[in-house]
């Protein structure tokens, strides 16, 4: 704890200089996989990359400090060292516990323990002003704990973090259960609800007809001669081993099937391919899609070198990736909406529980008036290359989501106006919160996640002139296969120097 406190207190110091200034700064955690571009400069960054270290137990009440960029592959290997686990472990392993907490982040445990900072019990905070303090839910500082989760790091410096853990298992018995429609996929994930045995569960929708809803439970042991898994260059993606199942389980005319999964592969099931993302790799390089060159590009397909290549090859700026979550009783609505505007598949399926009213995360926003469960339905794919109609889809997206009364994950863009963004979320308390904890040199929540609308629905665009130079460049990078080809070599790199996608300072 002692280089802790040190960093601490150096990171303090400088926020305090940034505050007597009135010097706006941001914050610099060195990885990202956020699909938003970054915006920094070099002298006005508070740096915290070096906060990645998992730093101690407490095995009685089964909690864990952690730093915020840890990502969660090394969060898992440190808990299971010492017989626990996360409540909730987000799908992809870089992810870190400070960007599921300061984002919105869900797996296939929120059905039961709900968004991943519900797992927290407290945070380490430098404030505006350069004071540090401890936030939880059980001292003066509750308001700005809950308003911390979801804001996207817009209220202060997280540097610690407290988690809360449950018992290890090795294994996840996992039952693959075919459906017919959205609707067949919530009543098999309402009556799981109800199984006090159940632990993990999630779905696919590969149509509006043909599904999957996947149900976990740990176990000690494996079912013998049934472990699959899903982290070799010879596994299958697990998105194409569910769909082979549903054929099976059709032509076997059973109503399940069931095998073992090894804890944290389990947990990182959907990285190789990024659940089905790494598709589109294969089809924008006109590249066979089968086991052989899979195998042979299996480097390539996990989320740590697939974020390299999104972001340098500049086509996240082309990619629909949006978490938008329902109520049950508007999912099957709003996918047969999604197939009609997109037809994008497949959908990924989480069921969400919302914290209780006066526990709830900024990112909750105003507007979800129940405590009913939520499905977030994950929609993943290229959206159109004009920049004003993919402005426009996702715009629909985000009206159809107030319009079911749910809400969508702020890790990614966000194309609301400030005015449509206020009406979700409570800016009435979260300024307030701004202003009690000196935050206003850090960039505002709506600054973080809003896009430049180029005019549509009356946003402003930010536009300067072009030089001819700078056209030719760009257009240069626009055009295929170019922008790919230097995504892949960016990626390339990572190869040689382990490490997620970095930022530039």
């Amino acid at each position: 704890m002692d280089a802790h406190t040190a960093t601490v207190a150096r990171l303090a110091s400088r926020v305090g200089s940034f505050n007597k200034t009135s010097t706006p700064f941001r914050i610099y955690h060195g990885s990202t996989l956020s699909t938003r571009t970054s915006s920094r400069q070099k002298d006005r960054i508070i740096n915290t990359s070096s906060l990645n270290h998992v730093l101690t137990f407490d095995k009685i009440d089964k909690t864990v400090l952690v730093e915020p960029n840890v990502p969660m592959d090394r969060l898992v290997d440190a808990t299971m060292a010492e017989g626990l686990l996360p409540k909730v472990v987000m799908e992809l392993p870089n992810i870190t516990v400070g960007g599921g907490f300061a984002g919105t982040s869900g797996e296939s445990s929120s059905f039961r323990w709900g968004l991943f900072d519900r797992s927290i019990r407290g945070i380490e905070i430098i404030l505006g002003n350069g004071e540090v303090v401890w936030a939880s839910s059980e001292n003066e500082h509750r308001e700005l704990f809950y308003a911390c989760a979801g804001s996207c790091g817009s209220l202060g410096v997280i540097t610690l973090l407290e988690m809360e853990l449950i018992e290890a298992q090795p294994y996840v018995e996992l039952e693959y259960r075919a459906v017919r429609s959205t609707q067949e996929a919530v009543e098999a994930f309402q009556e799981a609800e109800q199984d006090p045995s159940v632990d993990y569960m999630d779905g696919i929708m590969y149509a509006l007809d043909r599904g999957v809803v996947m149900l976990g439970k740990l176990a000690s042991n494996p079912i013998p001669n049934r472990v699959q898994t899903f982290d070799k260059a010879a596994d299958p993606w697990l998105y194409l081993h569910a769909e082979d199942v549903l054929r099976r389980i059709d032509r076997e005319k059973t109503s399940a099937h069931t095998e073992s999964v090894p804890i944290k592969t389990y947990f990182f099931r959907y990285d190789r391919g990024v659940f089905w993302s790494g598709l589109r790799a294969f089809k924008y390089f006109c590249t066979p899609f089968n086991r052989i060159t899979r195998y042979l590009l299996d480097p390539y397909m996990y989320s740590r070198t697939m974020v390299h290549a999104l972001h340098r090859s500049g086509l996240s700026s082309q990619a629909i990736i949006q978490d938008l979550a329902v109520p049950y009783d508007q999912a099957e609505k709003f996918v047969k909406w999604t197939d009609e505007r997109t037809g994008l598949w497949p959908l990924w399926l989480c069921p969400v529980k919302p914290a209780p009213h006066d526990e709830r995360s900024f990112s909750m926003g105003k507007l979800i008036s129940h405590e009913k469960t939520l499905l977030d339905i994950g929609i993943w794919g290229m959206g159109p290359k004009d920049p004003h109609q993919f402005i426009k889809l996702n715009r629909e997206f985000e009206a159809k989501i107030t319009e079911l009364n749910g809400l969508k994950c702020l890790y990614a863009h966000a194309y609301y106006t400030e005015d449509e963004f206020w009406r979700i979320y409570d800016e009435e308390a979260y300024d307030n919160l701004r202003e009690r904890y000196h935050a206003q040199s850090l960039p505002s929540v709506y600054d973080k996640v809003k896009v430049d609308l180029k005019g549509v629905a009356g946003g402003k665009s930010v536009e300067r002139r072009e030089s001819w130079a700078e056209w030719a460049q760009r257009s240069f990078w626009e055009s295929w296969p170019f922008g790919g080809l230097y995504g892949v070599a960016s990626a390339t790199k990572g190869f040689f120097i382990q490490s997620d996608f970095l930022l530039k300072k």
